[in-house]
């Protein structure tokens, strides 16, 4: 209400007065008026709970909440704040922009304190927005030790230039490219990144606003500052729990969105675990609590750790994510919650460990670190125990590949790991880890060979040092038999096969094939075959060649044991090779024994009293020539057959057939 009070001077040109202003009875102000002719006062203000405020008076003010009332100009009252959303008040009236955002695991604990989860394994926008215009921060979530709980595995701060990835063991990469940062390092992008043995943080200015992203390889801490009164524009999972922005997935095949369901883990005593993650609520977090509301890094805690074991100072990782929220709110630190609750120091941890894309970095048994499988890519090997992929059987070689996480896994060094010849050790590919052990013709590694029933066996063995100075060891030992066999005398099948040992049962095997094949031919060079036009003639010389398509003569030889001439209803017989020997003086046999093919020649003939067909039919075998030789001895009068030792059977040839009429 707008009082005005309109008096007259005293009969003196000039005059000073006393004058009292009342509003129904009571008094609202008293002034002393000196006039020159007619004045008018104005006495208009702001009333409050029977008070009255003049123009432009605080009425109150809250520095707690930046909250003020004050009567404005136009007499009515007026308020100012609290601050705009996501700032905070610092007192005195003043706002600023420094909200936290922390990503632990599976759990994003936004700006507002919201918690969400991750359930599958795909990337999610943190934050963007038109306030940080040019940035989105990227979070990738995979899966560790089991397929159905997500981690924070890597942050991507994607720019308008290169993009800066901070991922597990410090590393930091600007587009592809591996930077080493020393202290602090200003990037061609503008980001400064700087390391410390608690993490790698990443600062990008833009425009008022800075973006300071933390990240120790597990978890992630967001901190967005900027002076108050703009009211942020920003999105994504710290800000905005209910727009979940997918940008990328990180696994295919299967789909990052499919969700699994592993086997509860029984040693997990949810509890005990409920516990833990409630001293969240001691007393020695009472300074955080005034300005952080645990419940949510609780909430976070509990979900993960019934389900998922406290390995890799997990049972810490939520304590110390809060903790570390806590430092950044109040600029202080709260160093005695590690002893009361048992939390060891922040160490380096992974510094500089560089995993395949299918491992991720952990801690061994031991307490040291190492690269572990990951849950999606192990689950085949472990679900048939295996240690490795199908061996692979090539013309001249055999190679089996064992996963390297695996081998870490166990404890197993695979350095230490060697075939039966100690100097054959495994190759591993820098890339994946995959460690392959292989032998060949030319270097065969002490394989050793054997005949069994049909089966010609070529066995070797991966095995590892024995470190230990007496007869026992504490480790799990490995041995690993593997064997190509062919059948006598197509290659049906390869077995790899394991010993029954601490470590593994079975390995699935490759395949070795060949063919056999007999050709007639009219010359001694064997270049002009024998078809169907060819007209051959009694008592012409006819060369007979049996090779083989597919075989490494430095592994195996072919070996004609036996030939001999039938009529079409095998009555009659005349025998051509014997023992690998030639049987007649006409028959002569030359390379027999010595690579993958062999040749006979003989005179052309035919049955006497008998029907115009004759068939020819060899037995061949196949010998191991790694150790021996395989030629058949034909020396003297008395032919040798081959010993008991032998590499190949008689009980078990090839019998190829050719027939001619005349």
């Amino acid at each position: 209400m707008q009082l005005e009070r309109l008096y007259s001077s005293s009969s003196s040109p000039v005059s000073t007065q006393n004058f009292d202003f009342k509003v129904n009875g009571s008094s609202v102000k008293t002034t002393s008026l000196t006039s020159v002719g007619s004045t008018y006062e104005d006495v208009s203000g702001c009333r409050q709970s029977g008070v009255v405020y003049s123009y432009n008076d605080e009425i109150s003010s809250d520095p707690d909440t930046c909250f003020t009332e004050f009567c404005d100009d136009y007499a009515t009252i007026q308020q100012n704040g609290p601050c705009h959303s996501l700032e905070r008040c610092l007192g005195n009236n003043r706002c600023i922009l420094d909200p936290i955002c922390t990503v632990t695991g599976p759990a994003v604990i936004g700006f507002y304190g919201d918690l969400n989860t991750v359930q599958d394994r795909c990337a999610y926008t943190l934050l963007s927005g038109s306030s940080i215009s040019g940035l989105t921060v990227v979070g990738y979530f995979r899966e560790r030790r089991r397929r159905d709980v997500s981690f924070l595995d890597s942050v991507t701060l994607q720019l308008d230039g290169e993009d800066v990835h901070l991922e597990q063991g410090g590393i930091v990469k600007l587009g592809n490219t591996m930077q080493t940062i020393n202290g602090s390092t200003v990037l061609s992008n503008g980001v400064e990144v700087s390391e410390d043995q608690t993490g790698v943080t990443a600062v990008k200015t833009i425009g008022s606003n800075t973006v300071s992203v933390f990240f120790d390889g597990n978890t992630a801490q967001i901190f967005l500052k900027g002076p108050g009164g703009q009211g942020p524009q920003v999105d994504g999972l710290c800000a905005n729990s209910t727009s979940v922005i997918l940008t990328l997935c990180c696994v295919s095949p299967p789909s990052c969105e499919v969700l699994y369901n592993d086997t509860a883990d029984s040693s997990i005593n949810c509890t005990t675990m409920t516990e833990h993650c409630n001293l969240l609520n001691d007393t020695v977090f009472t300074t955080c609590h005034n300005h952080i509301d645990p419940t949510p890094y609780i909430d976070a805690c509990i979900d993960t750790l019934c389900k998922y074991p406290a390995v890799d100072g997990l049972d810490c990782q939520f304590l110390d994510a809060y903790a570390r929220h806590c430092s950044l709110r109040i600029n202080d630190t709260v160093d005695s919650w590690r002893s009361m609750t048992e939390c060891s120091s922040p160490q380096p941890f992974c510094q500089g460990r560089i995993c395949s894309d299918h491992e991720f970095c952990a801690e061994t048994t031991g307490g040291e670190t190492g690269c572990f499988c990951r849950a999606i890519f192990a689950f085949p090997y472990k679900s048939s125990d295996t240690l490795g992929d199908p061996t692979v059987c090539e013309e001249n070689s055999a190679s089996v590949t064992l996963v390297g996480c695996l081998l870490e896994e166990k404890g197993i060094d695979y350095t230490t790991l060697h075939l039966n010849d100690p100097t054959c050790t495994g190759q591993m590919d820098e890339v994946d880890y995959m460690v392959t052990f292989s032998y060949n013709s030319s270097d065969p590694c002490g394989t050793e060979v054997t005949a069994n029933n049909s089966l010609l066996i070529y066995t070797n063995t991966i095995t590892g040092n024995n470190s230990s100075s007496d007869n026992i060891t504490r480790q799990d030992q490995i041995y690993i038999d593997f064997s190509c066999y062919y059948t006598q005398p197509d290659v049906n099948a390869v077995t790899f096969r394991i010993k029954d040992s601490s470590v593994i049962q079975k390995i699935i095997s490759g395949t070795w094939n060949y063919t056999v094949t007999m050709k007639a031919y009219t010359d001694s060079d064997l270049m002009q075959g024998v078809d169907s036009n060819t007209e051959v003639q009694l008592n012409q010389k006819i060369w007979m060649v049996v090779e083989t398509d597919g075989l490494d003569d430095g592994l195996v030889a072919l070996v004609t044991d036996s030939c001999w001439a039938t009529n079409q209803a095998e009555t009659l017989r005349y025998n051509l090779i014997k023992d690998g020997c030639a049987n007649d003086q006409m028959v002569n046999v030359e390379g027999n024994g010595k690579g993958t093919f062999s040749h006979f020649s003989f005179n052309m003939f035919q049955f006497s009293r008998s029907s115009s067909e004759v068939s020819v039919h060899c037995k061949v075998n196949l010998c191991a020539n790694l150790n021996q030789a395989c030629v058949p001895d034909c020396s003297g009068s008395r032919r040798r057959r081959r010993s008991a030792g032998s590499k190949y059977l008689d009980e078990a040839p090839a019998l190829i057939t050719m027939t001619w009429t005349y």
